[in-house]
């Protein structure tokens, strides 16, 4: 049996029992590691589970998944996913080449940040369509989040922006030149995330959102040093002193926003007067 087993959003408690009990009885346990990451480190999670754990990375799960699969007909592996199993559409791609193979798979749910990021006060089915933030370079800026996001606000309804993480990436010259030398891990920060996004409404001009837009920062979510902070994009571009250390996602809020969010949100804000002043202007009793 291959099982996938979610570990949830923070550190080596969180997986439930039903999945420790598989990572235990398991002949093998891998740690897919480029999707997310948790608060602690591989051998944190090792010493909890009493096992060994093989770090399986983006190269591993896409291009060599047999590894992965060998004698799981025979076998129990446990493939461990940080948040939950199915957040991810790699993990969905592993399950179709099980069954090719014949192996029989089971999952093991967990909390993700598609549910932990109700713990910044805003109502779960206020939320739209989840979009993700890429490391904007020279050459590449896409902007496929932006129609979404328009979508999402045409009917009034929160966006979660999820943003990148590098994890043993390439740069061009190596890649092209065929040498196994990878960059430093990079994340990216709600201040980089609110910059790209002002950016591309400027190109675009289609008035989605802009500097006065209320949205919400967030770090390390279901984790011990949790923290939220609030406020327009212009000062969310300059909040990530406050947030600290990744991983970060951000809240781009919908005018569907009922007076309960905006009490509970308010005390995330950076500056509340500021707050008050747009949501009464732009978001009270509006869809």
């Amino acid at each position: 049996m291959l099982y996938l087993v979610g570990l949830g959003l923070s550190d080596e408690t969180d997986i439930t029992v039903k999945g420790l009990e598989v990572v235990k009885k398991a002949s093998r346990v891998y740690l897919e590691a480029y999707t997310s990451i948790l608060l602690v480190d591989q051998a944190v999670l090792e010493t909890y589970h009493g096992r060994s754990i093989t770090v399986a990375d983006r190269e591993m799960v896409e291009s060599n998944s047999d590894e992965i699969l060998h004698d799981a007909a025979n076998v129990d592996v446990a493939f461990l996913v940080v948040g939950d199993p199915f957040s991810a559409t790699t993990h969905t791609d592993l399950v179709l080449r099980a069954r090719e193979l014949g192996v029989p798979v089971r999952s093991v749910p967990n909390a993700s940040i598609m549910s932990g990021i109700g713990a910044a006060g805003l109502q779960l089915y206020n939320f739209g369509q989840t979009v993700s933030m890429v490391f904007f370079t020279d050459s590449w800026r896409p902007a496929s989040f932006y129609d979404r996001i328009k979508e999402n606000r045409s009917i009034g309804l929160h966006t979660l922006v999820l943003l990148d993480i590098k994890v043993k990436e390439q740069s061009m010259e190596n890649l092209a030149r065929g040498r196994r030398i990878y960059e430093p891990p990079r994340y990216m920060s709600v201040g980089t995330c609110a910059q790209q996004m002002l950016e591309i409404e400027e190109q675009k001009g289609g008035g989605v959102y802009g500097p006065d837009s209320l949205a919400i920062g967030a770090a390390r979510v279901g984790g011990k040093t949790e923290k939220f902070v609030a406020g327009t994009l212009r000062e969310l571009c300059d909040a990530d002193g406050e947030l600290g250390p990744p991983l970060h996602s951000l809240v781009l809020l919908g005018r569907r926003t009922h007076e309960l969010e905006h009490d509970y949100v308010r005390e995330f804000a950076v500056d509340k007067g500021t707050w008050d002043r747009i949501w009464k202007a732009d978001y009270q009793g509006k869809q």
